[in-house]
């Protein structure tokens, strides 16, 4: 096999792209990684890790502001600022850490990375800046990228996340267009930062998929924090520039771009099909209507999620080489990074009733958690939805401090098709957070302790 010839290429380095590459390199697959932009795609470079560093900075800011009920004197609130620069720059860090990293895994499970924009000749041969590539097997994971704003927006007042990083400062007065978790959490943002928000959604579900009852606790707490929300409204950009929102003018510095994201097809000589979104269709393997073709990740519309992506990379990976399995979107944790953080995984309360499921509800506030309050974070609270005869567990919904991050217990304990009597009796370290689990399933069971 010459340098020409792979097992493999893989279009797009980002979460399902530069995964499946690692894990392709691990089975001894000669593999190629091609990507155009920066290896680790939208998540690593401009995504969800820099965003999250920046929110990280928002909330240090926030619990200064507030210091003194944790019994901390000295500090002046009137002489408190956010530095824009500065956590734009440790953001900036973060990310070349992590981008780092993985270009020497890449490196170390013998992967090569071709920079440039692929153009799939057939469905064995990528051709990369004329350099023609000849495979056994293609996979695209290109990714997606907010949709175009249909307003007529000043040039220089419009902003794509993917620029944000760039700007040497901020305006004080921003609207953000679109809906779904990041447009949420960045407005969110801006508002803890000090900055005056507006939120406008040309749809009327600022959180698709999310659990009503969640989503009603947290777009209460954001407006309470002073966002504008709009949502499901007519818009238009008047003669004076402003923003037009239903019967509201909105006067702005800067709009940014959070539409929801469409799918990035690579361009090709083939017959790939879409599916009526605009995503590349897959079956149950994740292989596209051109056989040895795949699409893993936010390019086939299955999941916006960056761990999905992954996963779904694993998966087509694994399966080329025969190593079955199956994909469900429902085991996949649902994150919102807001404050509080807001997580799911499983059936929504919604989906269970659409199915005509008998159910109940075990729930636990974070109120009744010792290191909770001891933390100073008693917001929130845990749900766990239970099928009613067996108690098996349908649904878990969080919402606290650390929500992300608690939800993997949900996805350990659903995987194996738990019952709620299995999570009321696993003994949780005391004072920990992950009590409420215990709690809340023994309140599902009708046991509960401190209820």
């Amino acid at each position: 096999m010459n340098n020409s010839d792979y097992d493999i290429v893989i279009i797009g380095a980002g979460p399902a792209g530069y995964v499946a590459a690692i894990r392709a390199g691990q089975l001894g697959m000669k593999t190629a990684l091609v990507e155009k932009k920066e290896v680790g795609g939208m998540c690593l470079n401009w995504g969800c890790i820099p965003t999250k560093a920046l929110i990280e900075s928002a909330k240090l800011y926030g619990r200064i502001k507030s210091a003194h009920k944790m019994g901390i004197d000295g500090i002046d609130p009137e002489k408190l600022n956010f530095n824009w620069v500065n956590s734009k720059s440790r953001a900036v860090q973060v990310v070349k850490k992590l981008t780092g990293g993985v270009n020497y895994l890449l490196k170390k499970n013998g992967v090569d990375v071709i920079k440039g924009e692929a153009v799939i000749t057939s469905a064995n041969s990528v051709s990369v800046e004329n350099r023609k590539l000849e495979t056994k097997k293609i996979l695209i994971a290109t990714g997606s990228y907010p949709s175009k704003i249909n307003l007529k927006i000043p040039a220089d007042k419009l902003v794509q996340i993917e620029h944000l990083l760039n700007l040497e400062s901020l305006p004080k007065k921003l609207v953000l267009y679109g809906h779904g978790p990041v447009a949420l959490e960045l407005a969110q943002f801006f508002r803890m930062i000090d900055l005056e928000v507006s939120l406008v959604s040309p749809q009327k579900d600022i959180l698709p998929g999310i659990d009503k009852y969640l989503k009603e606790f947290i777009l209460k707490k954001v407006k309470k924090q002073g966002v504008k929300i709009h949502a499901g409204e007519t818009m238009e950009i008047n003669q004076n520039g402003d923003l037009k929102v239903g019967e509201d003018l909105i006067s702005f510095d800067m709009v940014l771009n959070c539409s929801w994201r469409e799918g990035i097809i690579p361009e090709n000589e083939t017959s790939l099909k879409l599916d009526n979104k605009g995503f590349i269709a897959v079956d149950e393997h994740l292989e596209t209507s051109v056989k040895g073709i795949y699409a893993a990740g936010d390019v086939n519309g299955l999941s916006y999620l960056a761990h999905a992506a992954s996963a779904q990379g694993i998966f087509v990976v694994n399966h080329i080489q025969g190593v079955h399995g199956k994909i469900d979107i429902n085991q996949y944790p649902v994150n919102v990074y807001t404050v509080p953080e807001i997580s799911q995984i499983g059936l929504t309360e919604e989906q269970i009733r659409e199915k005509g499921i008998e159910f109940r509800i075990g729930e636990f506030p974070m109120t009744a958690n010792g290191k909770a309050l001891a933390e100073d974070a008693g917001e929130g609270f845990i749900r766990i939805l239970s099928e009613k005869k067996f108690g098996e567990v349908l649904g878990v919904q969080i919402v606290a401090a650390n929500a992300t991050d608690l939800i993997a217990e949900a996805a350990a304990f659903m995987s194996v098709e738990a019952t709620v009597y299995d999570v009321a009796r696993t003994v949780h370290a005391h004072p920990t957070i992950s009590e409420v689990f215990l709690e809340a399933g023994m309140d599902a069971a009708d046991l509960p302790i401190h209820k």
